[in-house]
């Protein structure tokens, strides 16, 4: 895929196979699920959670990322710069690797049978699949919100949302609890429609306050990271305004990374776009990556600017 992205640069591709299930203890419990494990991430040991602000989130950086499901080959050679502080949207067609590149950010890739991936995906600095790397380290940093809502029905809004921290053996004395709750819910802009029911399931919420709820229990490990798979999709237009009211309030503290079909959400949200395309039973990859009024202003290859202006996708 040689016409594809120019910001590709040379770098070893190592295969990696899939693996199990990466956090131990989930089995039996409310939600086993990898998509369960990514989205609860880790303290990993850190109780020391005070304080409204965390600045500037961490740049992530992906290196001549490949991918492949047994034998077909779905990313080819993704390279992609998302800077903290930042807002970076993932476009493109159905079935161009969008969601396979953001599940390799996460280290989810490798949970499913058969899977393999090349490249490098650096954490400032660090490359996450460095061996000895503990994967609930990464997930610590790097949180996950999905396409569908998926609070965990046995426990209440409460729970659902320090759920990540008590899963890791964190301790913390209750004001402190209260007020990891208090305000994880407030970035995600939920705490005033469910502070007088915290104790109700948290399954009992609408689809939008599910979505929110299930940013907040993200937030509330601290991440740097917080990568969105769709989170709008399933929603109605309030609820969308809500969530990307929420990635503007948190955008400065958590580099954030979306994927959406939207366009328009793409540009109301975002700074920086990645135009993804797979042509011809090719695998995936970047044609074009850059700021967002550029992408979708002028954007230097004309399949960008067909993509972005409806004419196909």
């Amino acid at each position: 895929m040689s016409d594809l992205s120019p910001l590709a640069t040379p770098a070893a591709q190592r295969p990696r196979p899939g693996t199990g299930p990466l956090i131990p203890g989930l089995e039996g419990t409310a939600s086993s699920s990898a998509q369960d494990t990514a989205v609860l991430g880790a303290a990993d040991g850190d109780a020391t959670l005070t304080g409204m602000q965390q600045i500037g989130g961490a740049t992530l950086e992906a290196v001549n990322i490949s991918a492949w499901f047994g034998t077909r080959k779905v990313l080819e050679r993704v390279s992609l710069h998302m800077p903290r502080g930042v807002v970076t949207a993932l476009i493109g067609p159905s079935g161009c690797g969008k969601s396979t590149f953001l599940r390799i950010l996460n280290r989810m890739h490798e949970t499913v049978p058969g899977a393999q991936l090349g490249g490098q995906v650096m954490l400032d600095g660090h490359d996450i699949y460095t061996p000895g790397t503990r994967v609930t380290q990464t997930r610590s940093r790097i949180g996950m919100v999905f396409q569908k809502p998926n609070p965990f029905p046995a426990m209440s809004i409460a729970e659902n949302v320090l759920a990540g921290l008590h899963l890791t053996g964190v301790r913390m004395s209750r004001p402190h609890r209260a007020e990891v709750l208090e305000r994880s819910l407030l970035r995600a802009g939920l705490w005033n429609e469910v502070k007088d029911r915290l104790a109700q399931p948290g399954s009992a919420l609408s689809g939008g306050q599910q979505q929110r709820l299930c940013i907040a229990r993200s937030l509330a490990v601290n991440p740097d990271v917080l990568l969105m798979d769709e989170p709008c999709s399933a929603l109605d237009p309030g609820s969308t305004a809500r969530i990307e009211q929420t990635i503007g309030d948190i955008k400065n503290e958590v580099t954030v990374v979306i994927v959406t079909h939207n366009m328009q959400q793409a540009a109301r949200v975002s700074q920086q776009c990645a135009f993804f395309l797979a042509e011809q039973g090719a695998p995936g990859g970047i044609v074009e990556a850059g700021n967002t009024e550029t992408i979708f202003g002028s954007p230097a290859d004309p399949r960008t600017a067909d993509y972005v202006h409806g004419r196909f996708g």
